[in-house]
């Protein structure tokens, strides 16, 4: 993978951890924030469409690597609601 692949998949990352951010309604952190939470979006995802026998939805082929659209929002979107309801203020 060179580097123009790696920021191309950074940036699809980035896009994706933000849609979930703004599905969820929860925002903590900035841009390096957003582009974590796609990637492990990404990997959580997959992890459970895998177990539900689900098929994958909208890859991008990025630098010889499927990288999974759908299932990196619905991922990030799950591990955003969490951390939504970890991080949750007191009144």
């Amino acid at each position: 993978m060179s580097i123009v692949e790696f920021l191309i998949l950074l940036l699809v990352a980035g896009i994706c951890g933000s849609i979930a951010q703004s599905l969820v309604g929860y925002s903590h952190g900035g841009c390096l924030v957003t582009i974590v939470l796609g990637l492990i979006g990404a990997v959580l995802g997959t992890f459970l469409a895998r177990k539900l026998g689900l098929p994958e939805i909208l890859n991008i082929a990025i630098g010889g690597q499927a990288f999974p659209i759908v299932w990196s929002v619905i991922g990030a979107s799950l591990f955003s609601a969490v951390l939504a309801l970890i991080s949750r203020r007191k009144p």
